[in-house]
């Protein structure tokens, strides 16, 4: 079975933990708009493609020992490399040597032993911008986590400028899929920016492959601010510009209260995704309620520089992977299915 993954970041790091142990011919497709961080100091100062995301699904496929998984993940914690991982030096050097940066990914793919195929989106130059609801146009993904008037005056749209062309390996790889996995993972910044690069929509659309969406578990303030798992659907059939989701998982549990205390203290009430199940009259997707919720709590690196801006409620990566599995196998007859 062909299955891929559209996504970025820690999202797609643990979907893709998960689906490596089923016997799957897998591709994972990953956003190149990220310039924050180690990933945006490269960018700037090398002048290379953005390596963060790319190394967190090399890792997640990687079959080689779990020495050289750490090594990859590793962060500095002092000197001029303070903050940097080691990954994403790899990474930067290969592309520099190799000449470019698929030529680059294919060595450090071969040096990790992995499983599967990591594709960029897109080779070219990707820069997301975001237009607030006050007009001001802001530039570059990390301002969705770092820009005060984000949070202040809210999102009215994102977009690339230029719009760069998909990577040709990239759209085969969504023409042969069974299916399509999209997200988990930051909406604005790991999701939707894949799907505004030429020509991936538009594949998505006109591919025969059951589409799937990992329904995003908690909000952010200013950008997804009091939405529910039928919000999030609507959102990305807006980008893709038809209704093509047939599936959306969303938990069958709620986190525990801590953790929603702390995270409603961050990003305001209702910030933990809700599923109302009289919100919608109709729905032409199905809605699968599964128990995928890490149980827990996720640890913060001191020495990443953006850890305050991530999630510590996070889905199970082998919980997500068995019910996608699951759903390989089954129609969209039920509006609302529950997987124990």
């Amino acid at each position: 079975m062909n299955i891929v993954t559209i996504g970025g970041g820690t999202g797609s790091f643990t979907l893709l933990s998960g689906l490596k142990k089923y016997p799957l011919n897998i591709t994972a497709i990953v956003t190149m708009a990220d310039d924050g961080g180690s990933t945006g100091k490269l960018r700037d100062e090398l002048g290379v493609l953005p390596p963060g995301d790319i190394r967190q699904c090399l890792v997640a496929l990687s079959q080689s020992s779990d020495t050289l998984r750490d090594l990859m993940n590793y962060r500095f914690e002092k000197g001029d490399l303070q903050g940097h991982n080691f990954g994403n030096l790899l990474l930067s050097a290969l592309e520099k040597i190799e000449g470019n940066f698929s030529s680059g990914l294919q060595k450090a793919s071969d040096i990790l032993n992995v499983r599967g195929e990591v594709i960029p989106v897109s080779e070219e130059e990707m820069n997301l911008c975001i237009r607030l609801k006050n007009g001001k146009i802001l530039i570059g993904e990390k301002q969705l986590d770092h820009n005060k008037d984000v949070r202040k005056c809210g999102i009215e749209k994102v977009y690339l400028d230029p719009v760069p062309k998909a990577n040709k390996r990239a759209i085969k790889a969504i023409e042969n899929a069974d299916i399509i996995v999209i997200g988990p993972g930051d909406h604005y910044g790991s999701i939707c920016p894949n799907f505004l690069v030429k020509g991936v929509s538009q594949a998505i659309c006109k591919s025969k492959a059951k589409v799937v969406y990992n329904c995003n578990l908690t909000n952010k303030k200013g950008q997804t601010k009091g939405f529910d798992a039928d919000n999030y659907v609507e959102e990305i059939n807006k980008f893709l510009s038809k209704d093509r989701v047939d599936f959306a998982i969303i938990p069958s549990k709620k986190p525990s209260k801590d953790l929603i205390n702390k995270y409603e203290k961050r990003e305001g009430i209702n910030s933990v995704v809700r599923f109302i199940e009289d919100s919608r009259n109709l729905r032409n997707y199905c809605l699968i309620m599964a128990d995928i919720i890490k149980k827990n709590v996720i640890k913060k690196n001191k020495n990443d520089k953006i850890a305050q801006s991530r999630s510590f409620i996070r889905h199970d990566s082998d919980k997500l992977a068995r019910v996608i599995i699951e759903i390989s196998e089954m129609d969209k007859k039920s509006i609302i299915k529950k997987i124990v």
